[in-house]
């Protein structure tokens, strides 16, 4: 397997994670693809142009480069890009067969996997699909999606010759919600980068963030009604203590974005916790590291979640998770020893969780110690590795036909 080309149509890896669009699949495709290029795949990721002025193309490192893709205009709204996948689908294929061709097309996201499905045939080459996300998981966290989505993501789905997923649980989902695929089932679990997410000096990252010795609770995610900002703060609410500070790191996300931030801000006044909560700006990827450091606990009380970077970055430095019972998060926290699931997104569930961490000195150092040496069994390169043994399986396979 020498060559892969990346399908990220709706969100580009080199974008700010938590503005827009972007946020934990941002990081996915970046540093997966980053990784892929570390063991000898080269690789180009086909994003499509979402600013005036972008290059035309960005040599990220050796083996690893992101060409952009003009379709519609750039700051086209995510609902209507489904108008500009054929535009956008040409356009990849005439990149490709201009720069030799490619052994396999990857396509993350279902907009992205329509794209893949055209060139899968187009250059009878087979076609990987990672979606992040589905429809039917999606609806059965309160978060419908349209028919339309529904229907490509099964036609998608039946012409996959392989599908990736983050983890068993997310296996097993998919396969309750969508049956067995004609393609094979990948477990690629994210990874995360050592580097910058360990476990460090709680005193230095609480000064260098102006943050007092109270506790510290912190949310890190799109402000959207998926991601549970407004549980975040009842919960803080719930913990009834006037010294503890929330912080919010994320920006406004999607169609509802800003009507779900203004909702959260007027939630802090209305339940009397304003003075307590700090909203900040999305930061880069890896200035997160000392937001992660700083806190007690993070949560993540997401509706619905394949995976949960934000879990397993938290873990990686040391701090202990308290998450909603759901997706991914049940394999990245384990209750009880590296954090708490909460059942229902309960904000007094996760109010007493956080007070069992908070108040038990004894306890949050071992979580802190057994999350990070959990989180140490999640790499990117281990990821890669798995990655490309899927991709160079599948040259010795049928292709998939289509249902």
């Amino acid at each position: 397997m020498r060559r892969a080309a990346v399908l990220s149509l709706h969100t580009s890896p080199l974008a700010q994670p938590g503005v827009g669009d972007g946020g934990g699949m941002n990081v996915y495709v970046r540093e997966l693809v980053s990784a892929l290029a570390h063991a000898g795949v080269d690789c180009t990721t086909y994003t499509r142009t979402w600013r005036a002025g972008l290059p035309a193309e960005v040599l990220v490192e050796p083996n690893h480069r992101v060409v952009h893709i003009d379709a519609g205009a750039p700051d086209m709204p995510k609902g209507d890009l489904t108008s500009v996948v054929p535009e956008f689908t040409d356009r990849v294929l005439d990149h490709i067969v201009s720069n030799g061709g490619t052994d396999v097309v990857h396509a993350n996201y279902w907009l992205s996997g329509l794209a893949g499905h055209s060139i899968k045939h187009a250059l009878d080459v087979p076609l990987v699909s990672t979606f992040h996300t589905f429809a039917r998981v999606k609806a059965l966290g309160g978060d419908p999606e349209s028919s339309d989505r529904e229907r490509a993501e099964t036609e998608i789905i039946g012409c996959s010759d392989a599908i990736c997923v983050s983890c068993t649980e997310e296996e097993r989902q998919f396969t309750s919600l969508y049956g067995t695929p004609p393609g094979k089932i990948e477990i690629v679990a994210p990874g995360v980068e050592h580097a910058f997410f360990a476990p460090g000096d709680k005193r230095g990252a609480r000064k260098a963030l102006d943050l007092g010795t109270g506790p510290v609770l912190l949310f890190v995610g799109r402000i959207q009604p998926l991601k549970g900002a407004d549980v975040a703060v009842q919960s803080l609410a719930e913990l009834g203590r006037s010294d503890a500070v929330l912080i919010v790191v994320g920006g406004a996300s999607g169609t509802e974005g800003q009507t779900e931030l203004d909702k959260v801000r007027t939630l802090t006044e209305r339940l009397g916790v304003a003075e307590q909560v700090r909203f900040v700006d999305p930061q880069p990827h890896h200035i997160l590291s000392t937001y992660y450091r700083a806190a007690d606990v993070v949560l993540v009380p997401s509706r619905s979640e394949s995976f949960g970077l934000v879990a397993l970055e938290a873990a990686a430095c040391g701090t202990p998770v308290v998450a909603n019972a759901v997706g991914g998060l049940l394999t990245i926290v384990e209750h009880g020893r590296t954090g708490y699931l909460v059942p229902d997104r309960s904000p007094d569930r996760f109010a007493s969780d956080i007070a069992r961490i908070l108040d038990d000195q004894a306890l949050a150092e071992r979580m802190s110690a057994a999350a990070a040496a959990r989180a140490r069994g999640y790499t990117w390169s281990f990821a890669a590795a798995r990655l490309r043994r899927a991709y160079a399986d599948l040259t010795s396979r049928d292709r998939v036909v289509c249902r």
